[in-house]
């Protein structure tokens, strides 16, 4: 007022800033930017990393599948997708999981490999298996395939006994009315299966584990050596 500049007070006290070189001044403004930039890289490290492990994932343990059209009704729909467990294909190694009688599995079409089916596994290497009348046979039993719906199957077409010779597997869809599968075509080569159903996550409401079906009775051992009479007409690897 009568132009007498009042000295502001020290920020500290009775110490200033420049008393001391060695005082550490802290500055609110600066700290939080500089703390904002570092949680910024570590997110954006944490996001490259779990890219990274979400493609080796999909690579090499499982991939998603879409279902398309009904051959494995009542179990799997058209248009949904699941997730499968791309490890089946590693299944020669202890520790991947080994393929069993009721797995549901997806392979590409031995007469057109450019094209996925997704079929149920129904008999093994060693197997002999024959239609009649609507029931499976495997090794001289009947199959009892309670996860059916008996309206889609009434066709009750038979076929003759089939041998399933090493590394292959006859396979059928669900709905066996409105199935192609091994009964038209032949036998599925091992090295043609990539994965076996796990997961179903869309749609949403329907998301679920897709489990193993236990086929009741117990299937017996197969029994004796095929002769080259025996093999199917239809199970060349092509």
């Amino acid at each position: 007022m009568f132009g007498i500049r009042r000295r502001k007070p020290p920020p500290f006290g009775g110490v200033h800033i420049d008393d001391d070189k060695d005082i550490q001044v802290q500055r609110p403004d600066d700290s939080s930017r500089d703390d904002l930039w570092s949680e910024a890289r570590l997110l954006l490290r944490d996001l490259v990393f779990a890219l990274m492990i979400a493609a080796l994932v999909v690579v090499f343990i499982v991939q998603p599948v879409k279902v398309e059209g009904t051959s494995m009704l009542p179990r799997l729909h058209d248009g949904e997708r699941i997730f499968v467990n791309k490890l089946i294909y590693y299944d020669d190694y202890r520790w991947a999981p080994k393929l069993d009688r009721g797995d549901i599995i997806v392979f590409w079409f031995p007469d057109d490999p450019s094209k996925s089916y997704i079929k149920r596994v129904i008999g093994l290497p060693g197997d002999t298996v024959e239609i009649h009348e609507g029931t499976v046979r495997v090794n001289g039993r009947d199959l009892s395939e309670t996860y059916l719906d008996q309206r889609l199957n009434l066709s009750h077409k038979s076929s003759p006994p089939t041998y399933i010779r090493p590394n292959y597997y006859f396979v059928m869809g669900d709905n066996r009315d409105n199935s192609s599968d091994s009964r038209m075509w032949g036998l599925v080569p091992k090295k043609y299966i990539y994965g076996k159903a796990l997961f179903r996550y869309w749609p949403l409401a329907a998301a679920s584990v897709i489990h193993h079906e236990n086929i009741a009775p117990p299937v017996p051992p197969p029994t004796g050596d095929a002769t080259d009479g025996d093999f199917p007409p239809n199970d060349s690897p092509r």
